[in-house]
């Protein structure tokens, strides 16, 4: 599989596991406030790194390393993905894939089949806004569909939603609630300006501005907390 980087051990990637955690390349939206722009415009600029050195690590860490987060980029337009997800399996791994959801009939495919145990999907925005902020032009009924498979689904899952202050506001959270209504776990996640980004120029909201988006999604999610903003 095209992976461009590899973290050995993060206590963050996967909740409640020791996990290491690999970059795929290449990706299916532009969101214009992306962390990864190389991976997702450049990806062929990056260095690659071979599978099998990574499994040999992982193999060589077992017992130790519980899990693996697989992340992007966007891995679901990897056709390889089920293949390599299939060794970590061998392994021992317990998996995490972190996506956008645009590829609901892989996700169902890797539930299925029991190759997947955790599942973190972005929630762009609103589904009116939704073309907007993934910075290309889509068929929200597949966003709609994964939501729906995962909150209804048997594996683990959380959504999350980078908050950028030029694109979201508060009606789009009361449209959240509803799209996601009945799910688990739903994180509100700062936004960083940085060289990396694919479009400078935005900016976050203070954690006290967040904490105002919260009423509004308790409503109808079980579980709703902010990462990553200091306040």
């Amino acid at each position: 599989m095209q992976i461009h980087g590899f973290n050995k051990t993060t206590l963050l990637d996967y909740p409640g596991i020791v996990a290491a955690t690999v970059f795929t390349g290449s990706c299916n939206f532009r969101c214009p406030y992306c962390q990864n722009a190389d991976l997702v415009l450049n990806p062929n600029s990056q260095p690659t790194i071979p599978e099998e050195e990574i499994l040999s690590h992982l193999k060589k860490r077992k017992g130790i390393t519980e899990g693996i987060c697989i992340t992007g980029g966007e891995p679901t337009v990897h056709a390889d993905l089920k293949d390599f997800i299939k060794k970590c399996k061998e392994i021992g791994l317990k998996v995490k894939l972190d996506s956008n959801g645009y590829r609901p009939e892989v996700i169902r495919t890797l539930i299925d089949e029991k190759l997947i145990d955790y599942v973190a999907m972005d929630i762009k925005n609103s589904l009116d806004e939704y073309d907007i902020v993934a910075g290309v032009k889509l068929d929200t009924k597949r966003i709609k569909e994964t939501i729906d498979m995962l909150i209804a689904g048997p594996i683990d899952y959380e959504f999350r939603t980078t908050v950028v202050k030029e694109l979201h506001r508060m009606e789009n959270f009361e449209k959240i609630a509803e799209l996601i209504k009945g799910a688990k776990k739903y994180y509100l996640q700062g936004y960083e300006d940085s060289e990396r980004v694919i479009q400078r120029g935005f900016s976050s909201y203070t954690k006290e501005e967040l904490e105002e988006f919260l009423p509004v999604l308790r409503k109808n999610i079980e579980i709703v907390e902010i990462r990553g903003v200091e306040g």
